[in-house]
């Protein structure tokens, strides 16, 4: 039986919240980071690491929250975008795949009783390939059948691959540093827990 949310809970959801927020708009502070107008992020990393840290559930969680705080108007998007517009649009399979990627990152850790750095770069690389089927495969299908701007299935891959150096780097950072957060979050969460139902 699933224990319900603790405190500490619902304070590291709205963290990965924020931190997904920040992550998005991190060029509006660092204007160089951007491909051809398009604005590179640190969402991938954070979102990964929400599923190693939190576990599949709370990670999930977290993404969903994300994505609703911006879907009701809260500009923690892309560019401090909002509402459904880009939800619908080309990079829009790209902010759904978060949910999956967090949950599945996050069972990936959950299967081993003791995970170790093997298994959080596993958890990561993962992660981080599943982002980019995810959202290049909704953006083909946008792109051509609903914006109606033709553009080939290679195309559409190779200049995502201008996007996926920096995250393949930034996910070999993330399995290192979850090595590190991994077991000080779980001993705080197991602790706080363990006073809980004393």
């Amino acid at each position: 039986m699933k224990r319900s949310f603790s405190a500490l809970d619902i304070t590291y959801v709205a963290m990965f919240v924020a931190l997904m927020a920040i992550g998005a708009n991190i060029v509006s502070w660092i204007p160089f980071l951007q491909i051809g107008h398009v604005p590179l992020s640190m969402q991938p990393f954070f979102c990964v690491l929400a599923g190693i840290i939190l576990g599949s559930r709370l990670g999930a969680i977290s993404m969903i929250v994300y994505l609703l705080v911006g879907m009701v108007g809260a500009p923690v998007y892309a560019g401090f975008g909002s509402g459904l517009a880009p939800i619908i649009g080309p990079t829009g399979g790209f902010l759904l795949s978060y949910v999956f990627t967090a949950y599945l990152s996050g069972l990936i850790v959950e299967k081993k009783a003791h995970p170790h750095m093997g298994t959080f770069m596993l958890s990561s690389f993962i992660g981080i390939i599943l982002i980019y089927l995810i959202g290049t495969n909704y953006m083909y299908v946008i792109l051509n059948y609903v914006l109606e701007i033709k553009t080939s299935y290679i195309a559409v891959w190779i200049t995502m691959g201008w996007f996926s150096f920096k995250d393949f780097v930034f996910t070999i950072f993330c399995g290192l540093l979850a090595t590190r957060l991994y077991y000080v979050v779980n001993k705080t969460a197991r602790s706080n827990y363990s006073r809980k139902i004393a």
